[in-house]
């Protein structure tokens, strides 16, 4: 873990584009409040097949104008040409965007055989660096239970090394469980010479279906352990469930940061509580403004 002791700990939070105008008015609540937490960053994602440009994008611009932190919207290339990822690019070096999550992002269901011009996220962060040199630091995903379409450990671990020869700035990784996964991703790491900040992605436990799906459709495990004590809280004991969650990822976050991790990127699914209590729980910034 020496490569990751030696970066400055910090917080992020994500967030995905809200549809309607009680979501976006919910969602400014939120940032608000996280944002007492003097985070590095908030990221805000982008759909599948850039099916949430525009959303990711004005998203964008009202958590600028509503906070003072630092905003980096996902960029990815499926479905994309160069010449409009060279024009989302201008554009957000217009609006004062320093930071971009860069994803190879996922194929919509329906969608055609051209997945677009750039196939994978290391051509994207070098066609990045190409247009825009050092304007943008550039964050890339990484995972420590391995992408689910990676033909093995190596692959997976070979792919994120192209991402940062390409030119990649950090990483942020797929949320896990098991803090072992992560120790191992970081020693794999080191001893390809790599040395980039790879913040732990963290999950907090509020709903166990939802949890299950979204784990099932990206490839997060949940350990069996786990599983079965969730799999034991009915519809009606849900405040049960969120306390045991809440017990479960703040031991796992406290684990990962004594350990050394460089931070938390905290999946919020745009709400403020989970987040925050874990935080709290955590005392994670003594300048934090709550």
């Amino acid at each position: 873990m020496q490569s990751q002791q030696q970066h400055q700990q910090h917080l992020s939070f994500e967030f995905f584009p809200p549809k309607t105008t009680q979501g976006c008015e919910k969602l400014l609540n939120t940032t608000q409040q996280l944002s007492k937490f003097n985070p590095l960053f908030f990221s805000v994602t982008f759909g599948a097949g850039g099916t949430t440009i525009e959303g990711t994008r004005s998203t964008v611009l009202a958590i600028n104008e509503d906070t003072q932190v630092t905003t980096a919207p996902h960029i990815s290339c499926i479905g994309s040409t160069r010449d409009s990822i060279a024009r989302m690019l201008d554009d957000y070096i217009a609006a004062g965007v320093t930071q971009l999550v860069v994803l190879r992002g996922d194929k919509p269901s329906g969608m055609g055989g051209s997945i677009g011009e750039l196939r994978y996220a290391n051509e994207l962060v070098a066609f990045i660096r190409e247009k825009t040199a050092d304007h943008f630091h550039i964050h890339v995903a990484a995972y420590a239970e391995f992408h689910p379409e990676a033909e093995c450990a190596q692959t997976d671990l070979n792919n994120f090394k192209r991402k940062v020869e390409a030119g990649a700035d950090s990483a942020l990784t797929q949320y896990f469980y098991n803090a072992d996964a992560y120790f191992q991703l970081i020693d794999s790491c080191e001893k390809l010479n790599i040395t980039i900040p790879i913040t732990p992605g963290i999950m907090p436990i509020t709903n166990y279906k939802q949890l299950a799906r979204f784990s099932d459709a990206c490839g997060a495990e949940i350990p069996r352990w786990l599983r079965k004590r969730l799999e034991g809280y009915g519809d009606d004991d849900l405040a049960s469930l969120r306390q045991f969650g809440e017990e479960v990822v703040t031991d796992l976050c406290a684990k990962l940061l004594s350990a050394g991790a460089p931070g938390l990127h905290f999946y919020t699914l745009n709400k403020a509580e989970p987040s925050l209590t874990i935080c709290r729980n955590l005392n994670f910034l003594n300048t934090a403004k709550v």
